[in-house]
């Protein structure tokens, strides 16, 4: 009653349930957007549900990989959502801080949090990011990275914006539905890598990524899906750059 299975022993709420298989379907970018506004009111109550762990687990790798204390550090929070992986970054000592979101409802959340210096409204993949290149120390795309959300081509455009030198945190999905994407993903930031654009520092599989919300897709019957963190330090001359 009001609850279904989501692996052995596990139960999700149907309303958190059916919302984030939503915006893992196939629905035309602008439905979906739409889906985003009207979801923001409830987003973090459902992803609280779903026991999401990518921002924090985004956070903490990042923080890992910078060698001096961050608070000066200039970083791009791409698909801010209402600001959860902001939150986590603040909490490691982040304070430079700028969100970009494809859906104004999440945006009008993310600014109410007073975390960020700057947020601007951008649908990432059919549209550039709205920064001059080699502007940040890092930048960050948590959540995004999924069948039907931000292409896997759009890895390049998180480069551009970043320093050389500067890091850039991405995670993905790692259960079946979106297996075919995270190949997609892992093959673009490969080669990425041996045109010598930048180098991995971390790529960290996680079991317990999230709940699952469709018991195929559970790991082992666990009632979870997993996922990975990747964290790659852009070089200090890029291919891309000198092309």
């Amino acid at each position: 009653r009001g609850a279904e299975p989501a692996g052995r022993g596990m139960w999700l709420p149907v309303g958190p349930r059916r919302r984030v298989a939503a915006v893992h379907g196939d629905s035309p970018l602008p439905e979906r957007l739409r889906f985003y506004d009207g979801w923001a009111a409830q987003y973090e109550e459902d992803v609280a549900a779903l026991e999401y762990r990518a921002p924090s687990l985004a956070a903490a790798s990042l923080a890992s990989a910078f060698p001096a204390p961050p608070a000066v550090a200039r970083l791009l929070v791409v698909a801010c959502g209402t600001g959860l992986v902001a939150r986590e970054l603040h909490r490691r000592g982040f304070r430079c801080l700028h969100g970009v979101d494809g859906s104004a409802g999440m945006l009008e959340r993310a600014r109410s949090t007073g975390l960020y210096r700057e947020l601007r409204r951008c649908v990432l993949g059919p549209e550039p990011l709205p920064a001059p290149a080699e502007h940040y120390d890092a930048v960050t795309v948590v959540g995004a990275l999924g069948e039907g959300q931000v292409p896997s081509a759009a890895v390049t455009e998180l480069l551009r914006v970043t320093k050389p030198g500067g890091f850039l945190c991405m995670t993905t999905r790692s259960d079946p539905s979106n297996l075919r994407y995270k190949a997609e993903l892992e093959a673009a930031l490969e080669r990425l890598e041996a045109q010598g654009a930048w180098r991995k520092v971390l790529a960290q599989e996680v079991e317990r990524w999230e709940r699952a919300t469709a018991e195929g897709d559970s790991t082992q019957g666990t009632g979870y899906i997993s996922g990975v963190v990747y964290v790659y330090q852009k070089c200090p001359l890029s291919p891309l750059e000198e092309g």
